[in-house]
């Protein structure tokens, strides 16, 4: 995520809808998922709610990672906060990809975690209440 400079803010002008994929709510959790904090991604989200761009939030539902019904209750507050969001959409995590890390020679950080069912999809969409 970039920071919110001019040249940036132009651009968002520019544009009719954002697709926002918010990879943990809770910052220290997502440091650990993905190296970094939400807190840009955050910032972002609300800026757009200012300026009342459309928005599409994307979750990746990873069981025993972003699937917690404390988390989910903070998104589903921090989504209810925001004017803009005109769907929410929940991703199941696999792992496809696991080989093109393999191939580069990476660790796969998420190795042993069991893909998304649509059981664990519809148990989030309960508590987000969509």
């Amino acid at each position: 995520m970039v920071d919110l400079t001019d040249k940036v803010k132009e651009i968002i002008d520019l544009c009719d809808l954002f697709l926002l994929d918010i990879k943990h709510i809770n910052s220290d959790k997502c440091k650990k998922l993905v190296g970094f904090s939400n807190e840009k991604e955050l910032a972002f989200a609300k800026y757009l709610s200012e300026q009342n761009k459309p928005m599409w939030i994307r979750q990746v539902v990873i069981p025993s990672i972003t699937d917690n019904d404390k988390d989910l209750m903070e998104l589903k507050h921090f989504i209810s906060s925001l004017k803009n969001v005109e769907k929410i959409e929940l991703l199941k995590y696999h792992a496809m990809g696991k080989f093109k890390w393999d191939s580069l020679g990476y660790k796969y950080e998420l190795e042993g975690i069991r893909p998304a069912t649509d059981d664990d999809i519809k148990r989030v969409k309960e508590i987000l209440g969509i």
